[in-house]
């Protein structure tokens, strides 16, 4: 069935789609509209979950987290300050090793206070044992949702969705929704592997001695070690079953490429339409690299598209602060033993949610093409001075 929606509303049926069975909900610009349709849902009955209304995000993972031991499928949403407010509780189910499912609908973190988009908020917890992944498009967005519980519940991990606050959370668009018994035949029933159960009584979260604490986090980057080749088996399931597929990264025209431009989330939508142009002029020496699974990152798969290029421009619509674009360092780091590799120019721009236009892709590709090696380490577009 076509559905015109908003990128929001694409995440709730994605959640409605995987029959999710509780939703732990608070209120934060620009993901409200989110848990308002899937209100919706659970009120007239189209989703059978219990809807839990909570008093801030901390307990918003703190609820999802009991659910998700209780053997439910969890799923929630946020976003910025909101997220922020969840890491204790972001750690605890990652280390508790439960398959809860959350969009994040990235906002740029305050002060100044903000609404609009970039990725500091959730790459700023890249490393707390979440899968990422980042959406290009609405149907993305529910797709990689039903996805995002496929993969969950095989690596017992859990999975956050992201897209771009207002550039595609409240941009309209038609999408495919996907026959919900179709979805069931990918997606089937959740059945916990453990859970909370008053006939076989444990304990879940204890006090863990160092004797057994460090083996803990061994088996969770051994989960994330085998969440690429899963991750691959999803999206090739997806496709077998329901027609489309992603991969965990995408190179677009870059057979031929000596200038590859790697982008996330809807910036890629932007360099599309630049590469067309570009190629139906006759100028087919540019590519992208899409990363669209960031956590765990895909360096051999990101080193094999690259390694063929003679430059690289990575746009990130983030900072880490004293470093640089965080997308840029982790390809860096991906060619860490590599002997050769090529030049890397790490652009930063649309911080704050400001545009991103085709002029601005256009004047990044110059600049890589003009420059034999980038001039700063950070290269600004669209800063006023």
């Amino acid at each position: 069935m076509k559905e015109v929606t908003t990128g929001n509303h694409a995440v709730s049926y994605g959640a409605m789609l995987s029959r999710a069975q509780v939703i732990a909900a608070y209120p934060i610009t620009p993901q409200t509209q989110i848990v308002e349709l899937l209100s919706n849902f659970c009120a007239t009955g189209k989703l059978k979950a219990k809807f839990l209304k909570v008093e801030s995000e901390h307990s918003v993972m703190a609820a999802s987290i009991g659910a998700s031991l209780a053997g439910a499928r969890a799923f929630t949403a946020t976003s910025g300050q909101g997220l922020a407010l969840m890491h204790e509780m972001i750690h605890w189910a990652a280390n508790g090793r439960l398959p809860i499912v959350m969009a994040d609908v990235n906002r740029s973190m305050a002060p100044g206070w903000s609404i609009w988009t970039d990725q500091n908020d959730s790459l700023s917890q890249r490393d707390t044992g979440w899968i990422q992944l980042y959406c290009e498009s609405s149907q993305e967005v529910t797709d990689s949702i039903i996805q995002g519980f496929k993969i969950a519940e095989k690596v017992y991990l859990p999975v956050m969705v992201i897209l771009d606050a207002f550039v595609l959370s409240h941009t309209s668009e038609v999408i495919d929704l996907p026959d919900i018994k179709l979805v069931d035949k990918y997606l089937p029933p959740f059945k916990a592997r453990d859970m909370m159960d008053m006939k076989n009584p444990r304990a879940f979260g204890g006090l863990v001695t160092p004797d057994f604490n460090f083996e803990l986090k061994y088996k969770i980057q051994e989960a994330m070690n085998q969440t690429i080749p899963v991750a691959k088996w999803a999206d090739r399931e997806f496709k077998r079953i329901l027609g489309r597929s992603y991969g965990i990264i995408e190179a677009y025209k870059c057979e031929k490429a000596d200038t590859i431009l790697v982008t996330s989330g809807t910036i890629t939508s932007t360099s599309r339409y630049v590469i067309n142009q570009l190629h139906a002029q006759g100028k087919k020496n540019v590519g992208i690299l899409k990363i669209r699974m960031f956590r765990p990152f895909p360096a051999k798969e990101v080193v094999a598209v690259l390694s063929k290029a003679k430059k690289v421009a990575v746009i990130d619509r983030n900072i880490g602060y004293g470093v640089g674009g965080i997308f840029c360092q982790e390809v860096k780091a991906a060619f860490g033993n590599e002997k050769k590799h090529p030049e890397f120019f790490n652009f930063i721009t649309g911080i704050g949610g400001r545009d991103v236009t085709p002029k601005d892709i256009q004047g990044i590709i110059d600049y890589t093409e003009t420059h034999k090696k980038p001039k700063e380490d950070i290269i600004w577009v669209g800063l006023r001075k």
